[in-house]
């Protein structure tokens, strides 16, 4: 059997870890969660348009589903301020199909990466259960609309306003910063009515951050994660895992695996990953090292 007593006493403590979002319940102190991803975009920088088509990405939601993703993350506008503008419209006819279809033939949880409320509330209506907002909830209105539908939302550090670049970022200490804008939001959150218990932190892996930022930020991820909130860690393929190994985008899942791996030793407990069976399997023997499951069988040495 596992030990109760296995030492994770250097993991700062959760407040709220059994959460019920949509129609899953997770035990953050227990478990990690793969969030899959499905871009609804002619111009992703990793799939290049491969789920643009609507039955495409209707699949590819329910492939990751079936590969043990315990929630998809749909998007219709590429983060890239230099991607061509999508209007509001637009975006919702891009998402609002796909989370219809996932929640009508399974129970992942679904998750919309949007900035924009207008675009959240429509897909909360159409069956999600999360916002994912990258822009740290630049608008605040998107906290309303979250507390309104009783949705959960991620808060991501983000400084420039959406679909701006931020040149050349400066930070004096890139923890202790991420750390004080994430309580901030989380506040204004709370502010406009949404419970702590609905709140996930995500650092921002590379947003508005060059790699000596982000790898600083993995190393002491434990600080953020001190907060005491579920945190997402978005590693796959980004660009500091591409400065580090000098691997192009389509090489890059090893070592964004390895990245994510720090991450949970350091607290995270949500891994955003475009290889879903790769980080369910690589989540599963983190769980196990760290005491949280038990092997699925035992044959080694037992006879």
């Amino acid at each position: 059997m596992v030990s109760e007593t296995w030492p994770v006493s250097y993991l700062p403590p959760l407040r709220n870890p059994v959460r019920t979002i949509g129609r899953r319940t997770f035990d953050f102190d227990h478990e990690i969660v793969v969030m899959g991803i499905v871009n609804r975009t002619p111009d992703s920088f990793v799939d290049q348009g491969r789920t643009y088509a609507l039955d495409q990405a209707v699949t590819a939601a329910l492939a990751a589903a079936q590969a043990g993703a315990g929630c998809i993350d749909i998007g219709g506008v590429p983060f890239s301020p230099d991607t061509p503008e999508v209007t509001v419209t637009e975006e919702i006819d891009r998402v609002v199909p796909v989370i219809e279809q996932v929640a009508a033939q399974s129970d992942i949880v679904i998750s919309v990466d949007t900035l924009r409320p207008e675009v959240a509330a429509r897909g909360i209506a159409a069956g999600a259960a999360v916002i994912n907002d990258t822009s740290g909830l630049h608008d605040p209105e998107m906290a309303d609309v979250v507390a309104a539908h009783g949705a959960t939302v991620v808060i991501t550090h983000s400084l420039a306003p959406p679909r701006h670049h931020h040149h050349r970022p400066k930070y004096i200490d890139i923890v202790t910063e991420v750390k004080a804008f994430l309580a901030e939001r989380v506040q204004l959150a709370v502010d406009h009515g949404v419970p702590e218990s609905r709140i996930v932190i995500d650092p921002g892996h590379d947003l508005n951050k060059n790699t000596l930022h982000t790898l600083e930020l993995t190393r002491r991820l434990a600080e953020v994660a001190d907060l005491g909130l579920p945190m997402l860690a978005a590693v796959s393929n980004k660009d500091f895992v591409g400065e580090v190994t000098g691997l192009p985008t389509s090489d890059r899942m090893p070592p964004s695996i390895a990245a994510a791996t720090v991450c949970v030793l350091n607290g995270a407990r949500i891994l955003r990953m475009h290889d879903v069976a790769a980080s369910v399997a690589a989540a599963r023997m983190i769980e196990a090292v760290m005491g949280f499951r038990q092997p699925g069988y035992l044959r080694h040495n037992m006879s």
